[in-house]
């Protein structure tokens, strides 16, 4: 039974849905917005708004954050994007710096499609 258990496993293992919302996230960070499943994006927003957050927040060094960045996410390259472009666009804002909207189905399966994108 899955009394109280969060999250979405995509029919996946822990390391191989892991390794799917680290790449989901990396290229939502270098692209700004991605097209995916309806559910992965629910699930990525879960995922990428605690690294903006830890990324803009004024506690603790550089080092220590990008050290914890960079165990969430897989590139530095990504890591210093993070830090230095997306993070600095929300210092004023609390939470939902993603925003979903959904377009409808895909030709193939039908599986229910969404665009994720940071808000502007």
């Amino acid at each position: 039974m899955r009394h109280r258990k969060e999250g979405r496993t995509f029919g996946r293992e822990k390391a191989p849905r892991e390794a799917m919302m680290r790449s989901l996230a990396e290229s939502l960070i270098l692209h700004g917005s991605i097209t995916t499943t309806t559910a992965k994006a629910k699930e990525l927003r879960r995922f990428i708004e605690p690294l903006v957050t830890k990324a803009k927040s004024s506690r603790g060094s550089e080092v220590s954050k990008r050290r914890i960045l960079t165990s969430a996410l897989y590139t530095d390259k990504v890591v210093v994007k993070l830090m230095k472009e997306v993070a600095p666009q929300y210092v004023g804002r609390s939470g939902g710096y993603t925003r979903i909207t959904k377009i409808g189905n895909r030709f193939n399966d039908a599986a229910d499609m969404s665009v994720i994108e940071f808000v502007s």
